[in-house]
């Protein structure tokens, strides 16, 4: 992998969104198809959670390997250039991360998350959800 220069990463990072990304598309596609019905990223929550369940108290946030460091993924790879930098953009990253998901926890939320590269397999992602989210609810049904 070669060295991308300053204006380049620059342009590269600037055109990553983080909202309506092509994992979280895959995991709102499958909670819907598997009927569960959901609101997308509540301001009012901790980390403003990508899919919220409310009657349920649970969320899910869908999180990029490479920012937010899923171990051991091939994935969460480090630029080569200006690595400093980067080691503590990350460190904050998965520090953050990791008091979103005790916040919640405190304010009663059960939380999960799924990795960009969890989404790569439907049937696993299917079942993860599933488990995460427990039995559709008769309430759910009828809306």
């Amino acid at each position: 992998m070669d060295i991308v220069d300053k204006a380049r990463r620059s342009a590269m990072m600037a055109g990553i969104r983080g909202k309506d990304t092509a994992p979280e598309l895959k995991v709102r596609r499958a909670a819907h198809a598997l009927g569960y019905r959901f609101r997308l990223h509540r301001r009012g929550l901790p980390g403003s959670p990508d899919l919220v369940f409310p009657a349920r108290k649970k969320v899910i946030f869908v999180h990029g390997c490479y920012w937010h460091r899923h171990d051991g993924c091939r994935y969460a790879t480090v630029p080569k250039s200006n690595p400093a930098f980067w080691a503590e953009k990350f460190e904050k990253n998965v520090a953050r991360d990791r008091r979103v998901l005790e916040e919640l926890a405190d304010l009663g939320w059960d939380a999960m998350v799924v990795w960009e590269c969890e989404t790569r397999d439907a049937t696993v992602l299917n079942e993860r959800i599933a488990s995460h989210l427990g039995q559709r609810g008769i309430d759910e049904l009828q809306s």
